[in-house]
């Protein structure tokens, strides 16, 4: 026998199948939410549906943005010959933070992995590969230090070499089998720092 309500059981579940939220958070946040006032929670409910209907990609980089550019594209102080490529947005957010890197990104969204399923087709190279057609002078990989980022890094650097455009790889500061998005921001530095060619 469930301990409430068919609605609040739901609204706990649907809570709990978002990435990092376990059981308990999922109730604590839910009996959160039947807490607020209705306007909070209309407020809210309206600010996801307009992110989920109005951010997209951006064009040049595959960021999410809610404009044609994301803001980092569009900021003429940017270096546009520099472009780090890495593996999703969070990963972008997290070398932004440091506040050091004034290149440009490209966002894969995903790494290759035999494994699941998922090619060099499947995540966003061929993008890279006409980006780099462009002005551009040295191709950062910054993708994880798990298998399926190296193996990324490692057809990346295949496929840009032959075009003479300088390829390195992040040092690894970062902790190996560790994820971007949770490296802290002086690690993620000192890797940028230390890249070295593939």
């Amino acid at each position: 026998m469930d301990a409430y309500s068919s609605k609040i059981t739901k609204l706990v579940s649907e809570l709990s199948s978002l990435p990092g939220i376990g059981a308990k958070s999922a109730q604590r946040l839910a009996f959160h939410i039947l807490n607020m006032p209705p306007e909070q929670v209309k407020k809210l409910t309206d600010t996801i549906m307009d992110a989920r209907t109005t951010v997209h990609y951006c064009k040049e980089c595959w960021n999410l943005t809610d404009s044609e550019l994301c803001p980092i594209c569009a900021d003429p102080r940017r270096d546009k010959t520099t472009i780090m490529v890495v593996e999703t947005p969070r990963d972008l957010a997290a070398y932004e933070k440091t506040g050091k890197y004034k290149g440009v990104y490209h966002v894969l969204h995903g790494a290759i992995s035999p494994m699941l399923g998922i090619g060099p087709s499947d995540i966003r190279l061929k993008e890279l590969m006409t980006r780099l057609q462009g002005d551009v002078h040295e191709v950062i990989v910054a993708t994880n230090f798990t298998l399926e980022g190296e193996t990324t890094a490692t057809y990346i650097g295949k496929l840009v070499k032959p075009t003479g455009i300088r390829v390195t790889r992040i040092a690894s500061g970062v902790p190996v089998g560790g994820d971007l998005e949770y490296t802290d921001e002086v690690t993620l530095m000192r890797a940028v720092e230390g890249r070295v060619d593939l």
